[in-house]
């Protein structure tokens, strides 16, 4: 009798799971379909609710999310060709490659400085740790399921 009520949650769980993961690419295909200037809108409509931008200050952040997200899509598009051709990256390419995003990441925060008020800026970099360290445990949950299948 506990076997078979042991198989049914599985079962039930195993169900919920897949239903789970369905809305998700659900989720993200509706952000695919997004052109990149409607994401830059939603981008700027929604720092401009979190950090109370004026219109001067919107004006320059569409530029700015503008040019975040043109140089997001090349590098994503290169490192996509990177990938379908398998190439591996040298301990050099790596370093330049890591120098140049830290570089890139001072120059973006160097601009946020210069539009944001001193407060808007702190509340800024306030959201921006959280989202990494989101992102960072996200990332690595991943590549833990990522072993965990390859080793299987």
């Amino acid at each position: 009798m506990k076997k078979i009520a042991l198989a049914i949650v599985l079962t039930a769980g195993l169900a919920l799971n897949g239903i789970a993961q369905e809305k998700k690419s659900a989720a993200k295909a509706d952000t695919e379909k997004m052109s990149a200037e409607q994401r830059n809108q939603l981008q700027l409509k929604k720092m401009t609710l979190e950090l109370d931008l004026s219109a001067a200050q919107q004006k320059e952040m569409a530029t700015l999310i503008a040019e975040q997200s043109s140089k997001r899509e090349a590098k994503m598009a290169e490192m996509k060709a990177g990938k379908e051709a398998k190439k591996e990256l040298t301990a050099n390419e790596k370093f330049e490659m890591r120098n140049k995003m830290l570089d890139e990441q001072i120059e973006h925060k160097a601009k946020m400085k210069k539009i944001l008020s001193k407060e808007q800026f702190e509340k800024w970099e306030d959201n921006h740790k959280k989202r990494s360290g989101h992102m960072q445990r996200m990332r690595g949950a991943h590549r833990q399921k990522a072993n965990k299948e390859v080793s299987e």
